[in-house]
């Protein structure tokens, strides 16, 4: 099931991507990425120069889905965490607040134990900034965080 596209303002980018930055420095990761459920990147920390950003964002939303197929199948709702391991990189998928993808890759220079701790700082970190981000949308113009952008947005988008 589609999922409407996440609408932000430069001021909540800039909050997100500040929290992405404090993880790829705490947890020592490579890089982290933030991702909707429809594989499309919201923010990026890292190095991500030689990183097909697209391409890893929608395989890690597909990589969810698929798993919530599974989980679903042993009668669970989802799975909240998924690992990878790698010879030279690790993959640490979890979702956050059930509508975003946190992807941390790290090699030797941390561990799981870290990266799971670090990610969950920065996953409840995330969804209060969420949960304020719907609360000040409520009040401000009554859009949801998860607006579907109109032919209007688009418009004044090249009218600036």
């Amino acid at each position: 099931m589609l999922t409407p596209q996440m609408v932000l303002h430069e001021e909540e980018h800039k909050e997100i991507s500040v929290i992405c930055e404090q993880l790829v420095a705490e947890a020592h990761a490579k890089l982290v990425f933030l991702v909707d459920k429809n594989g499309q990147l919201i923010a990026s920390a890292g190095d991500t120069e030689n990183m097909d950003t697209t391409s890893l964002a929608s395989l890690a939303a597909g990589n969810i889905a698929a798993t919530g197929g599974l989980a679903k199948l042993i009668g669970e709702e989802e799975f909240s965490i998924l690992f990878h391991e790698g010879r030279r990189d690790n993959l640490h998928l979890s979702l956050i607040s059930q509508r975003l993808i946190l992807v941390v890759i790290f090699d030797h220079r941390s561990t799981v134990g870290l990266v799971r701790l670090r990610v969950k700082r920065a996953g409840n970190q995330l969804t209060k900034l969420l949960d304020e981000i719907d609360k000040n949308r409520q009040g401000e113009d009554a859009n949801p965080l998860f607006a579907e952008i109109t032919d209007d947005d688009i418009e004044n988008l090249f009218n600036d």
